[in-house]
């Protein structure tokens, strides 16, 4: 494959057959997912789920990026479970009980996504973020971030450190009623974990769509990401 130009939408044995030979290391599907690549599935048009395909009545490439549909194909699922993904015009899309299932071999992986994951990790700067009043507290910063780092994380928060140093990712002000209280702006500690601890920018972008307390942030996290890629 070294000669041939990889497909527009790969299978899991062909990005890692691809990557393999670019990184001089092995690829597995939970490696990919790791590293913070999307999954897709294509899915036939489905007259019970209008709303879902718009005008797109031969299907569309449906997105596999909730935390929990992740996290089962790297453990090593049998088959694909989709219960949450986005519609044909982008908008998320939480599916009925028990969502949708599909065969391994029907997974596909965006060229270009695969391109990224074979270039060398550059830390990134942090982009300074606004002062808020309104943050995320420590249960909520470890259950969106706390499986992606190395360091104990849930000390850091329990410190009430800023983490990277001055106030960091803190809100100001925010534990003056007690450690217990600190609020944490969640951009600027994504943005923090990615430049000290080498989180992939790809992983942080996929914990803004699948948690719920964090979607409030997302359209904040892609204007930094843009800030960051000019």
């Amino acid at each position: 494959m070294s000669d041939e130009q990889l497909a527009y939408r790969a299978t899991t044995e062909e990005a890692c057959a691809w990557l393999a030979e670019r990184t001089g290391s092995p690829w597995s599907l939970a490696r990919m997912i790791e590293a913070g690549i999307t999954p897709y599935v294509w899915l036939d048009y489905d007259a019970s789920r209008p709303e879902m395909f718009g005008d797109a009545n031969g299907g569309y490439a449906a997105p596999i990026f909730f935390e929990g549909d992740t996290t089962r194909l790297a453990q090593g699922s049998a088959d694909v479970l989709i219960t949450m993904t986005k519609d044909v015009h982008q908008l998320v899309v939480k599916l009925e009980a028990p969502g949708l299932r599909r065969a391994l071999h029907e997974l596909r992986f965006l060229r270009k996504d695969v391109e990224k994951l074979a270039r060398p990790v550059v830390a990134a700067k942090p982009v300074p973020a606004a002062e808020s009043k309104v943050g995320i507290n420590a249960d909520q910063v470890l259950a969106a971030f706390g499986a992606m780092v190395r360091i104990d994380l849930a000390a850091a928060l329990a410190a009430g450190e800023g983490i990277f140093g001055d106030e960091g990712a803190r809100i100001k002000g925010s534990a003056r009623k007690g450690k217990s209280k600190t609020m944490w702006h969640p951009v600027t500690l994504a943005l923090g974990l990615n430049d000290m601890y080498r989180v992939p920018l790809p992983r942080l972008s996929k914990a803004f769509q699948s948690h719920d307390v964090l979607y409030d942030w997302a359209r904040d996290w892609e204007l930094s990401l843009s800030l960051l890629r000019n």
